[in-house]
């Protein structure tokens, strides 16, 4: 009796195979067909007056308005006092989930004093606790930054926990076999492989430090897009609520590609459906 042994099929078949059974190949600038898409329809039904724009204004009334802004009002100083605000808020909430995801994703004492009061505030809406933080921090930044910080910090502990106890049992065993301590396995298995929850929870945090911007600057700020944007809500400028809109669009896309192409580089390893 003859044994036939298989080899598996090379890297560049492997390739083939998964693009021809997945989504396809990745061409560049298709991102850019919906929006695209989006603002021709937009444009389209301003010009034919189909959108009043006393409901959304027009493409081009909005450029103008941004323009004005610009050169007439100090918009760069809104957008980089939005930018510190949601920087220093994402960045103390990035640290504190992650670090609390780890002592309670490795450690079971861990788990018992943090996964607990998380999982109870993730019930409660960080957006219903301002009243709370303003009672506490007042209403200057640090409220502000404690707001965008806690809100942020939920999806950054609950994606990086799920992906330390999702790792295979086979690796500790394999570990204990080889006999690889406790530190080595954590630092070379477990956290490698709880990469790829933190890079999502990293997405969901984003997100989530950018409505809590938007929130927070409604409260009593002297500077800040959410500032310029509550002005024009009291003036009635549509066209400036508009670039407020676009602004945070853009700050959300920016910051949302930054993780994406960070996750490709770092999780190149990986053989998924991405190619």
């Amino acid at each position: 009796m003859t044994l036939t042994l298989q080899a598996p099929p090379a890297r560049g078949t492997d390739r083939v195979l998964r693009r021809r059974l997945g989504p396809g190949r990745r061409r560049r600038f298709t991102f850019w067909i919906g929006p695209a898409l989006l603002l021709a329809v937009w444009s389209i039904g301003s010009k034919a007056g189909f959108i009043s724009p006393s409901v959304l204004t027009a493409p081009w009334d909005v450029a103008i308005a941004l323009k004005t802004q610009w050169t007439e009002h100090d918009l760069l100083g809104d957008i980089l006092a939005s930018l510190g605000r949601a920087g220093a808020g994402l960045a103390l909430g990035v640290l504190g989930g992650t670090v609390l995801a780890v002592l309670s994703g490795l450690w079971r004492i861990g788990e018992t004093l943090i996964d607990g009061p998380i999982q109870i505030k993730r019930s409660v809406p960080t957006l219903a606790l301002i009243p709370l933080f303003i009672a506490w921090f007042g209403i200057g930044q640090e409220m502000k930054i404690v707001t965008i910080a806690l809100i942020s910090m939920i999806p950054v502990y609950v994606n990086t926990h799920n992906g330390l106890r999702s790792i295979d049992g086979k690796y500790a065993e394999l570990a204990e076999t080889i006999g690889i301590g406790r530190a080595e396995f954590i630092r070379h298995i477990v956290l490698p492989g709880a990469l790829p929850g933190f890079l999502l929870g990293m997405r969901f945090a984003v997100t989530s430090a950018l409505l809590g911007l938007v929130v927070v600057e409604q409260y009593n700020a002297t500077s800040g897009v959410g500032h310029m944007m509550t002005l024009a809500e009291e003036y009635g400028q549509t066209d400036v609520l508009v670039v407020g809109l676009v602004i945070y669009g853009i700050f959300g896309f920016l910051a949302d590609t930054a993780v994406r192409r960070t996750e490709r580089k770092v999780l190149a390893w990986r053989r998924t459906l991405e190619g």
